[in-house]
């Protein structure tokens, strides 16, 4: 069966090329956390800490970022006229912040149990752009 209803545009979230550079330059723990502090409202940052966070074995630290760039990710995406619904491409790079941040959540949100949020994540990041999930996933 096929969606008759108009789709809504595409939201393309403002890139930081400054936040992007120093986000580049990280490496490792102390400066991701920098980065964070410096640019809280980069997705991108948070995604970072978050995978880096589980990664690694503490979980619970990387549900906590990747529950924050996701909540920063939807306040920019509704800056930029997302209505709560819609398109939000991969392709995009300044999307994959917080892309980033919902896979995270998904798997963190798994590790400690909470499966009814690791599915509604997973399914809002398939939503978002199917391309993402599977980029994200390894696919």
């Amino acid at each position: 069966m096929q969606n008759l209803m108009p789709q809504p545009p595409a939201t393309l979230l403002p890139g930081d090329d400054e936040a992007a550079a120093a986000l580049a330059a990280a490496d490792n723990d102390e400066a991701y956390a920098q980065v964070a502090a410096r640019f809280p409202t980069n997705s991108a940052a948070w995604a970072a800490l978050a995978k880096r966070a589980i990664d690694n074995g503490q979980t619970v630290a990387g549900y906590a970022y990747a529950r924050t760039g996701y909540h920063r990710g939807l306040d920019a995406l509704r800056r930029n006229g997302w209505k709560g619904h819609g398109p939000v491409p991969w392709s995009h790079e300044p999307n994959r912040g917080f892309l980033g941040c919902l896979h995270e959540l998904a798997r963190a949100a798994d590790a400690i149990g909470e499966s009814d949020e690791a599915a509604r994540c997973a399914q809002f990041l398939r939503d978002c752009d199917p391309v993402a999930a599977d980029a994200l996933a390894g696919a």
